[in-house]
């Protein structure tokens, strides 16, 4: 099956310091890869890395980065900006810090569509609106005409997916995407990508410490422990029969609730 994206032996560090290592995965044509790992294992480091979004002190100093056939980590800031948002999305943690606080979500969507091809602000909204509607969000127009502020944090969070979303990506790379949410977006949330995978054919690389979000969406799941792959699978495996001792520590710290 193709690859849509590739890790090979990578290796990322920060003022010189390694920080991954000798990671390697590989994501296909509607695939959603799961993530997992404790905090300040490397997880968003890796999404990072393929958005060349690592900062001035951050640096692929081994392995290979390959989207379709080209090296990310290779590519002029140029080269570089053809691929963000068109071919490759990617979703923060927190989506209303990403957006400006005084601008309208339709300006800014307007916006983000043109960056990437000639498209008239009347067919952005048109696109946008006819995504809100798939997607069940309550009076479209109202959110197109809304500041951030005006939204709750889950409704910025559920349009940030749209946004990512508009411009077909090919690869989608979702950081957290649900953590910040109450149980019942959070479903939302899941539920939404789930749908704009199928919508779409979009791949998607997870990065999620919920387990119960990775088991709810992952094929596959790759676990990570100070910056090395422990564990790497098909998601039933790795989360049901896990081989290695980390693995299963992992997921017996997710708390149960159990009847008397």
């Amino acid at each position: 099956m193709e690859e849509l994206l590739q890790y090979r032996n990578v290796e990322i560090a920060f003022h010189g310091h390694a920080v991954i290592h000798d990671v390697s995965f590989s994501l296909h044509p509607g695939e959603i890869l799961g993530i997992v790992g404790e905090s300040g294992s490397g997880k968003s480091t890796l999404l990072k890395a393929a958005m060349g979004l690592l900062g001035s002190s951050g640096m692929v100093t081994g392995g290979n980065i390959f989207f379709q056939g080209k090296d990310i980590p290779d590519l002029k800031e140029k080269e570089l900006r053809l691929i963000r948002g068109a071919k490759i999305g990617m979703i923060f943690q927190d989506a209303k810090a990403s957006l400006c606080p005084i601008r309208t979500m339709g300006s800014q969507i307007y916006e983000s569509m043109a960056a990437h091809g000639d498209i008239s602000r009347a067919e952005a909204e048109q696109m946008a609106l006819e995504l809100f509607e798939k997607l069940h969000f309550p009076d479209s127009r109202r959110i197109w005409d809304s500041y951030p502020f005006e939204l709750s944090g889950g409704m910025n969070q559920r349009v940030g997916i749209a946004i990512a979303m508009l411009m077909k990506p090919s690869v989608l790379l979702a950081d957290e995407p649900a953590s910040a949410l109450d149980a019942a977006v959070q479903r939302q949330v899941v539920e939404e990508m789930l749908r704009l995978r199928d919508m779409f054919k979009t791949a998607m690389l997870l990065v999620t410490h919920d387990i119960g979000v990775a088991s709810a969406m992952a094929d596959t799941v790759l676990v990570l422990k100070d910056g090395r792959v422990v564990e790497y699978g098909p998601a039933k495996q790795v989360l049901c029969f896990p081989k290695k001792e980390y693995t299963q520590s992992l997921l017996a710290a997710v708390p149960r609730l159990r009847r008397k």
